[in-house]
């Protein structure tokens, strides 16, 4: 008797996740983490409007969601002020990246990227047999006119960027992206993940062009609006592409109690106003422990603080276990010269001073 009969493609990948969560992490401690500060998660919460939202919408969910999300694509287009034709509803941004990458990536296709950025694009690329080929970071900022030239050189079908970065918390300003997207090399897209979009300095965001065909924009709910756990994203992009969507994706993915949550928090902005001035209180707190403790913290245009250890990736790696050994969640770069760093989520006030306590401790065993 045999098993599934895999394809070649999936018999020569690892069974992995890019990610090992902290639930993971709980039950193999035997205990719950104190601080949940590792995930890049909006602890302040999503909208009040959202919750009450999805209460009322809880009784009607022995229906299935609207297959086309009409009602909150209609709302992104006019929020955004572009037509509905140019946007799609999706499994939040990671459920988006493997639509794009199932759209466009034939086995043995070249894709770029940067090399220590966001890996969960990379997974999706290799579970479609792409060749990924990846530049590194100019400093501690993603590259962009390094991206573009491999993109060239190799003819990519995909080029991937996210601004702002994670995991450094770095940006470019909205002229950068405009000039990259100007350059885009004939036949390759440009994948700009905009997922801290909301949580970046005024002038980060390029402006919105969706009859470019050269760029897809994506975005989501997980953020700033503090809805990670119901996955819903978006994408914005020429209507050709928008339209290809419907050939592949998971027309029930979006389920009726996201698609209600994410129609509130999106009209309720006040909100998202009031995450923004927390997380940049927070921000500024988890500078501040930093420096107390003789670290560097980067500069950052999202909800979390990348914080430089002083030494090298040995370091940082024993630095976070200590951390986690004390209750305290967080998570750092895998790629060098940027896993000198721990990357801390931005939190509430008891959360960082859990935080603040812990750390001299977790410093002085990870040097001792």
């Amino acid at each position: 008797m045999t098993g599934p009969r895999y394809t070649a493609l999936v018999e020569s990948l690892p069974a992995t996740v890019p990610f090992v969560g902290p639930e993971t992490q709980e039950r193999a401690r035997g205990a719950a983490f104190a601080a949940r500060l590792g995930a890049n998660e909006s602890v302040f919460g999503p909208s009040p409007a959202a919750i009450l939202a999805m209460r009322e919408a809880a009784r009607d969910v022995w229906m299935y969601g609207d297959p086309e999300s009409h009602d909150l694509r209609q709302a992104l287009a006019a929020h955004h002020q572009v037509a509905a034709e140019n946007t799609v509803v999706g499994e939040g941004i990671d459920g988006l990246l493997g639509y794009l990458v199932r759209l466009a990536v034939d086995r043995g296709d070249a894709v770029v990227t940067s090399d220590g950025a966001y890996p969960t694009f990379n997974f999706h690329v290799a579970g479609h047999g792409g060749v990924l080929h990846k530049v590194p970071y100019s400093g501690d900022h993603e590259d962009p006119e390094a991206l573009l030239a491999r993109a060239s050189e190799t003819g990519a079908k995909l080029v991937y960027l996210a601004n702002p970065d994670n995991p450094m918390g770095s940006w470019h300003d909205a002229a950068r992206i405009r000039r990259m997207i100007a350059a885009v090399p004939e036949g390759t897209l440009l994948v700009l993940d905009e997922a801290y979009l909301e949580l970046a300095p005024e002038g980060t965001a390029a402006p919105l062009d969706p009859d470019d065909p050269r760029v897809v924009r994506l975005r989501t709910f997980s953020k700033g609006y503090g809805m990670a756990g119901l996955r819903v994203g978006y994408a914005i992009g020429h209507r050709d592409l928008i339209k290809a969507f419907d050939k592949i994706r998971n027309h029930f993915g979006m389920g009726r109690l996201a698609q209600a949550g994410a129609l509130a928090a999106l009209d309720d902005q006040a909100w998202l106003a009031s995450v923004r001035r927390r997380v940049a209180l927070a921000r500024d707190e988890i500078a501040r422990i930093a420096r107390v403790n003789g670290l560097t913290p980067l500069p950052s245009a999202t909800n979390f603080v990348t914080i430089d250890c002083g030494g090298d990736g040995a370091l940082a790696r024993r630095v976070l276990s200590e951390l986690v050994a004390r209750g305290i969640f967080v998570r750092m770069p895998f790629v060098a010269p940027h896993d000198r760093c721990i990357r801390v989520s931005c939190g509430q006030s008891g959360d960082l001073a859990l935080f603040s306590a812990a750390l001299p401790e977790a410093l002085a065993a990870a040097r001792g």
